[in-house]
């Protein structure tokens, strides 16, 4: 299968109420913001929910999350290196394998590696000496940013039982907060590189699995903090370029958008189609 033909460009706008979509863990698990109260949702985040969607549809995932395992691997080190669910000892031995070989079998196993790449850093083990193999992946996210400051509702939360104890008193932990964005329109920008892809072996096919994927990012996605329906997917814009290169640069592209973007998530989709000479958007609604 052949890798990447043409650069692509694409873009989220997403919708929170009542929800904490993305918590800050040095600050008390308040929802993330920036120093002028913008909030924010990091791609590290973002690309995690790309993850376990991709696994819902049973694509093969090297790194997952400790409640969505499939494979029972208790670390990614046991992943990679077990015989069934990865390459097995052997390919992270640098006495008998070569890197390039290690890297290109790695990113033909697991979707997430050829997408967003990895790095492979190991230690000593055994009479192997430590391993580390960087891998830059073709797919690159931004971090989500709301379109106005966001107002953060604290509240204080109590549990009828102990945690803890005979239950003769009430322990520390039946009193907490519980944090929640009350409404926000949040922007997130993205690319897919045809170079990179050239280096991973990402396809124009992995490439379609990924905008279909993206309108139903928030989708099995319920906690507490985020209930089902507080997290919503409103417009993907997708921008296929006719060329490795890219027509205009993703800063061009990804400012076509944001120019135009209102504060409710709306824009002018005549606009947006001409505002880019020659590179029209696939303006996809969310799910």
């Amino acid at each position: 299968m052949s890798t990447l033909q043409n650069k692509i460009d694409f873009a989220l706008v997403l919708r929170v109420r009542n929800a904490n979509p993305n918590g800050d863990p040095l600050n008390g698990n308040r929802p993330r913001t920036d120093y002028g109260g913008f909030g924010e949702i990091t791609d590290v985040c973002l690309k995690r929910k790309l993850r376990d969607r991709l696994q819902e549809k049973k694509h093969s995932i090297f790194v997952q999350s400790d409640d969505r395992k499939t494979d029972g691997e208790p670390s990614l080190r046991s992943r990679a290196e077990s015989e069934t669910n990865g390459l097995g000892k052997d390919a992270w031995n640098p006495k008998k394998s070569k890197k390039d070989e290690t890297a290109k079998k790695a990113c033909e196993k697991w979707f997430d590696v050829r997408a967003f790449g990895q790095v492979f850093a190991f230690g000593k083990d055994g009479d192997a000496s430590g391993v580390s193999i960087p891998i830059r992946g073709p797919v690159t996210v931004q971090s989500a940013f709301s379109k106005e400051i966001v107002g953060v509702t604290s509240t204080q939360i109590t549990k009828s039982v102990s945690g803890e104890g005979d239950g003769s008193k009430r322990g520390a932990d039946t009193m907490g907060m519980k944090h929640r964005v009350d409404h926000g329109i949040y922007e997130c920008y993205g690319s897919i590189n045809p170079q990179l892809a050239e280096r991973t072996g990402f396809s124009d096919a992995d490439a379609e699995v990924i905008k279909g994927i993206l309108p139903r990012l928030f989708e099995n996605d319920a906690s507490s903090a985020r209930p089902d329906g507080s997290m919503q997917i409103l417009t993907v814009v997708w921008w296929k370029h006719n060329c490795k290169a890219g027509q205009h640069s993703a800063a061009k592209v990804h400012d076509s958008l944001r120019n135009l973007l209102k504060e409710d998530g709306s824009f002018d989709k005549d606009a947006l189609r001409q505002a880019l000479p020659g590179l029209e958007p696939e303006i996809i609604d969310g799910f």
